[in-house]
């Protein structure tokens, strides 16, 4: 299942320089592009839609669960942006159901809710899950393991508001290697842990090895969407904890081409736990914990 929820915008877009090889031929369109790269990074964490917005993550227990800006609530919202007693969701045997408060002004997917019937939502975990949002909030269902969540948005928060951009270590094409595909014979399901103390079982579809630093280097990357294929990496190092967000950081790559795959370590990210509290980030598990300083990429955001 996908750990980043597909309304989120994405995070990273995917575009290495084809001409572009680890001895620092081409550095002039690698760094053009590395800073395209960068730019719509920042552009897609600014946005109204992206991981800043984020201001509250509640945990449904079965049966109903009240919200609204009264912070007694099951399902607290962000004061003065919400009635204080907006609605109910019911948790029921894996099914959320929402009804909202007669006069509250909800809107499903774009579309005014009518109060007196009670909705199903989607959530996450089938593809595009159902969105209520009222004026700047909005709000949808998210399952983490056996858990049914609801993930609060605002499109003014604070945090997006004051975002001032993340600092990036120089652009250094020696970060830029091809490793060598290994696949396995069949994809194998791997136990990713999460920052809720929880294990995700993702799909790897094999591993690659490569020399950085003079050192012979694997990581095994894996498949979160199988119908938009990409070798998504988590990875620590060790800037981890010293310059680089603690927990580690994303990649993406393109999938294998003739045995081979470009990984960009410039175009490594810090996953959304670094700039929010309310994200529900994977961690990289023991094999991806790399025994030198990536010193690429996106340094630590800082705020928690």
């Amino acid at each position: 299942m996908p750990m980043i929820p597909p309304t989120m915008p994405p995070a990273v877009v995917i575009s290495i320089p084809p001409a572009m090889a680890p001895d620092g031929t081409n550095k002039a369109a690698f760094l053009k592009d590395l800073e395209q790269w960068r730019n719509d990074r920042q552009a897609r964490l600014r946005s109204e839609n992206g991981w800043l917005t984020l201001v509250g993550l509640s945990w449904l227990a079965e049966g109903e669960n009240a919200f609204g800006s009264d912070s007694s609530n099951p399902v607290p919202l962000p004061e003065k942006k919400a009635p204080e007693k907006a609605g109910v969701l019911v948790l029921d045997h894996g099914t959320v159901r929402v009804k909202v408060a007669p006069g509250s002004g909800w809107n499903l997917n774009d579309k005014l809710i009518e109060p007196v019937v009670e909705q199903v939502l989607r959530i996450d975990a089938d593809g595009k899950p159902d969105v209520l949002s009222l004026g700047e909030l909005s709000f949808f269902v998210i399952k983490r393991g056996d858990r049914f969540g609801i993930r609060v948005k605002d499109s003014q928060s604070p945090v997006r508001l004051g975002f001032k951009g993340i600092q990036s270590f120089p652009a250094d094409p020696g970060y830029l290697v091809v490793a060598e595909f290994v696949p396995y014979a069949t994809p194998k399901d791997i136990q990713i842990p999460t920052v809720l103390g929880t294990t995700e079982t993702m799909q790897a579809p094999g591993f690659v090895k490569f020399k950085l630093h003079g050192k012979d280097l694997t990581l095994e990357p894996v498949i979160e969407d199988p119908g938009d294929p990409q070798l998504f990496f988590i990875f620590r190092d060790k800037t981890s904890g010293k310059g680089t967000y603690p927990a580690g950081r994303f990649l993406y790559a393109a999938m294998p081409k003739d045995g081979k795959v470009v990984l960009d370590f410039n175009r490594a990210y810090n996953p959304p736990c670094a700039f929010t509290p309310f994200a529900t980030c994977p961690l990289p598990p023991p094999q991806n914990r790399l025994p030198i300083a990536v010193k690429a990429g996106e340094k630590n955001y800082g705020h928690h």
